[in-house]
């Protein structure tokens, strides 16, 4: 039996309403077109499917019959729009993400270029802040999420999870050489000058609690936003400081850079994602989101 689906469409707001006049509002049609594709319905499937009624329509044994599939297939083809509506919305759409440096150079990089081959509609704002103007960000609404580095302190509602742990080391340029030989004595750092992010930034306030920890009072002698600018810095002898030691392995390896050994442990330090608990995110947001947390360790 050969019968257009879309009877079936107006045959189930018709009968969903039991009113013709409300049944072709809802299809944006007419009264009499509906009341016309009925009649051809029930001429097709050669039985009676309405009853008029004073006050509108109401169904007969074989239109109740017909009514219980026609509801179920209806509503299957409403989810499976919705379905497809939000895998496309998946698939395009702003994410606006809050990074610091280490966490774009240990972690997110190679997750961004993974996402993007398999999302390339999904556009991708990077907020490149110290850790405590990313986490001001993030409690303002004005993140979706963030990558950040620790030590920072964030309210109940701020949902933290591991990423990766890393350890620094204390660096010098090719100058120092002669101080990678002997563990140093952690009070004679004093003696060099000391590069390092800093006041306000995470790792500035690490390094403070650090040294005071072990009752030395050390001050920055050159001091930057960003640890992009330590490397060059460093690399060219103009101070020593502390950088992850994946970072400069390779500036290592060329003997670019020279590790300085102390004689005590410099505490390991992590990446966290961190988001809201309270605010929810975009389909798109939420996508990455989930991406970057399956590259946790």
């Amino acid at each position: 039996m050969d019968i257009n689906f879309e009877y079936y469409k107006i045959f189930y707001f018709a009968a969903k309403y039991g009113n013709i006049t409300k049944a072709a509002a809802a299809l944006g049609s007419n009264q009499p077109n509906v009341t016309r594709i009925m009649k051809l319905l029930e001429a097709q499937l050669n039985c009676r499917l309405f009853v008029r009624e004073a006050r509108g329509i109401s169904l007969t044994e074989e239109g109740e019959l017909l009514y219980s599939h026609v509801e179920i297939a209806y509503r299957h083809l409403l989810n499976a729009q919705e379905e497809l509506c939000r895998q496309d919305s998946r698939r395009c759409g702003t994410v606006e993400i809050g990074a610091t440096d280490t966490a774009l150079h240990l972690f997110l990089f190679h997750i961004l270029q993974e996402f993007k081959r398999e999302y390339p509609s999904i556009r991708i704002k990077i907020h490149n802040h110290s850790t405590p103007e990313i986490v001001r960000q993030l409690i303002g609404g004005k993140l979706d999420f963030a990558v950040i580095t620790t030590p920072f302190e964030a309210p109940k509602n701020i949902s933290c999870v591991r990423a990766l742990d890393f350890q620094e080391i204390l660096v010098g340029g090719s100058q120092y050489q002669n101080l990678s030989k002997t563990p140093l004595e952690l009070k004679d750092v004093k003696k060099y000058p000391w590069v390092g992010l800093g006041r306000g930034s995470a790792t500035y306030g690490f390094y403070k609690d650090f040294f005071i920890g072990h009752r030395i009072d050390l001050e920055l002698d050159m001091e930057v936003e960003t640890s992009d600018l330590m490397l060059p810095l460093i690399e060219n002898n103009l101070g020593i400081g502390f950088l992850p030691e994946k970072l400069v392995l390779p500036l290592l390896e060329q003997k670019k850079l020279v590790q300085i050994p102390l004689n005590c442990e410099i505490p390991g330090r992590s990446i966290q994602i961190v988001s809201d608990k309270d605010r929810g995110k975009s389909l798109a947001a939420d996508t990455f989101y989930k991406y970057v947390r399956t590259f946790c360790e």
